[in-house]
């Protein structure tokens, strides 16, 4: 009997519900270290992830027996109330509805890994509005303006 065989790189994006920083540095890690297991749970690889104070990157080698939509549900979900249980932050922790989730080839992947753990670096430069957009015009995506995250002044620096 034959084997099924692939391999399947995803970019995932989402953000803060209202696009608020509360993501802190200093439990950063910790949430990182917490959606890495819900990853790992669902039988997918973890290649990179960075949480920025509004927005979150993951890159995952994917599982083709577990769909991605079922494991940002998780992720959400999951990661809302881990936060808040902790009590991180003294806001109301939540995720916005909706995520990005782009493929990439075998080739592109160390960029792709240098990319989403350089978010600080990459953030001095470009607002994540930019960002998001800029993914959404590289990999074709039709897109309505309504239908994006909500995206408030961006003046205040990371």
């Amino acid at each position: 009997m034959g084997d099924t065989y692939s391999k399947a790189y995803f970019h995932l994006v989402f953000a803060v519900k209202n696009r608020q920083a509360l993501i802190g540095k200093q439990w950063r890690v910790e949430l990182e270290k917490y959606i890495s297991g819900i990853i790992k749970n669902h039988g997918h690889s973890l290649l990179a992830l960075y949480a920025m104070p509004d927005h979150i990157h993951i890159l995952i080698r994917y599982n083709l027996n577990n769909l991605i939509p079922k494991l940002v549900e998780e992720i959400k979900v999951s990661s809302n109330h881990w936060i808040n249980q902790k009590g991180f932050t003294k806001f109301n922790f939540q995720w916005q509805k909706g995520y990005g989730a782009f493929s990439h080839s075998e080739s592109n992947i160390e960029a792709v890994i240098n990319y989403i753990l350089n978010q600080e670096d990459h953030h001095k430069k470009n607002s994540f509005q930019e960002e998001y957009l800029e993914l959404l015009q590289e990999f074709k995506i039709d897109f309505k303006n309504e239908y994006l995250f909500d995206f408030f002044d961006e003046s205040s620096s990371y």
